[in-house]
């Protein structure tokens, strides 16, 4: 962004922050996150075939982030950074939990200072909505992690008609059922997973009023696996396209649809000023054959114009769609382009919702609201694993050690160098080039896998 944009910008927040501080009134908060969707997935990021005229009037009253970035390439690390505000890897929670039929899946662990928690310490209502992903076992579940309410799903993805996770192909092979209000198990079938969402949301949303403030967290099972969607979805979009595209798009397209009846609900009951709204997607699109229709790597997401994928440590593993509408707090129409990270939402609520209130402690997180008024700057560094990936970004370089490997796309180098602002595709390696460079970023992150306890990546 131009500089003297920025100071605008700067300006116009600063003023609106005092405006909200007169009235010392408690925000709501509605966060919405979908499932393996890309950056190239939605219209407002310069893809006019996606049709998300929801998402793009909720960019078109907020803020639209140009690098926002998910704490991890896949979900369940994702999600613990949302919810806690650290590195998942401090968590606990690495890579894609588990699903089993048992209910016993370790995730969250108990006592852990979670974004709901620390709301509803404040007097807020809480509740959470579809995927869950963060463990299974009775302390990991969202009612014991600081949400009042619940319904949705434990595991890492639900058929879309009958709500039910299988995983077949390998013995000994399971599938179960997996939809819940609460502790009590409810059958919803053949309802499409995404509309059912919407109209829980919608109803929750219904029911709340002015007098206590709320946090709705609802995170959609699309546009992950199984690829799926009602026809009246897909003829959005022309019959010649490509099958897989067309299929996620129009997944995306319920999505958007939802998103608007609820922003719409908002608007009818007089909630629209007093509510912040946040969306991104959990990681980029996904390359997983499990996904296509074809029996080859998956090609129906789109992280472009970034390399990789989900499972992948490229940017396109992490490097999301992002909006913030914050009425009173952020002027409408703005686009920030300076990386910011999932984990900063749990201290940038908590002060939006009592400035007074400290962070709990040994987050990693920032309050995002002073670097956007130029009052603190941006992370210095910023870490992310997955698996043996390890990557580091300072400024405008990023090391990886251990690239990801995707089908046809596989690479040969231990250690990839880019400057991800001259080269956002991260399509040349300049290690070779940047010697001493790479060396103080390594030193970084081998610092920071002891800081985070996770064992030190091969290289």
């Amino acid at each position: 962004m131009p500089s003297s944009r920025r100071d605008l910008l700067r300006l116009m927040a600063a003023g609106a922050m005092t405006a909200r501080g007169q009235t010392g009134k408690r925000p709501n908060f509605l966060v919405l996150v979908t499932d393996d969707q890309g950056i190239g997935d939605v219209g407002c990021y310069g893809h006019p075939e996606v049709r998300t005229p929801n998402l793009d009037r909720l960019a078109a009253s907020g803020m639209r982030f140009t690098q926002w970035f998910a704490n991890a390439p896949v979900c369940s690390a994702s999600r613990a950074a949302i919810m806690t505000g650290k590195y998942p890897d401090r968590t606990g929670v690495r890579g894609a939990l588990r699903s089993e039929p048992t209910w016993d899946v370790p995730g969250l662990r108990q006592g852990e200072q979670t974004l709901p928690g620390s709301l509803r310490g404040l007097g807020y209502r809480t509740a959470a909505f579809g995927k869950w992903h963060l463990g299974s076992a009775a302390e990991s579940r969202p009612r014991a992690q600081g949400f009042d309410d619940f319904f949705g799903w434990y595991s890492g993805w639900l058929d879309a008609y009958s709500h039910r996770y299988y995983q077949l192909g390998g013995p000994p092979g399971k599938i179960f059922h997996d939809l819940w209000r609460n502790e009590t198990e409810v059958f919803e079938e053949p309802a499409y997973m995404t509309e059912l969402l919407g109209r829980e949301a919608q109803a929750y949303l219904a029911r709340q009023s002015a007098q206590q403030p709320f946090l709705l967290y609802l995170a959609f099972g699309a546009p992950h696996y199984s690829m799926m969607a009602p026809k009246k979805y897909l003829d959005r979009f022309p019959s010649t396209m490509d099958r897989d595209r067309r299929t996620h798009l129009a997944m995306v397209a319920a999505v958007d649809d939802v998103i608007g009846s609820l922003l719409d609900q908002l608007k009818r009951q007089g909630l629209e000023d007093d509510t912040v709204v946040f969306y991104q997607a959990d990681n980029g699109a996904t390359r997983e054959v499990r996904a296509s229709s074809d029996g080859k790597p998956y090609h129906g997401g789109s992280n472009e114009p970034y390399r990789g994928y989900k499972l992948g440590v490229f940017d396109g593993g992490m490097h999301v769609p992002a909006i913030l509408r914050a009425p009173g707090l952020i002027q409408p129409g703005q686009v920030w382009d300076r990386p910011m990270i999932s984990m900063d939402l749990l201290p940038t609520f908590l002060a939006m919702a009592d400035g007074s209130r400290r962070a709990p402690p040994g987050i990693d997180g920032q309050d995002i609201m002073p670097v956007l008024r130029g009052q603190t700057p941006d992370h210095e560094f910023l870490f992310w694993s997955h698996a043996d990936q390890r990557a580091v970004r300072k400024g405008d370089w990023k090391l990886i050690l251990n690239p990801p490997q995707f089908p046809g796309e596989e690479v040969p180098d231990k250690v990839w160098l880019s400057n991800v602002e001259a080269d956002p595709g991260e399509k040349k390696n300049l290690a070779g080039e940047e010697p001493e460079r790479v060396k103080d970023l390594t030193e970084k992150l081998r610092a920071w896998e002891r800081d985070v306890g996770i064992a030190r990546a091969p290289q």
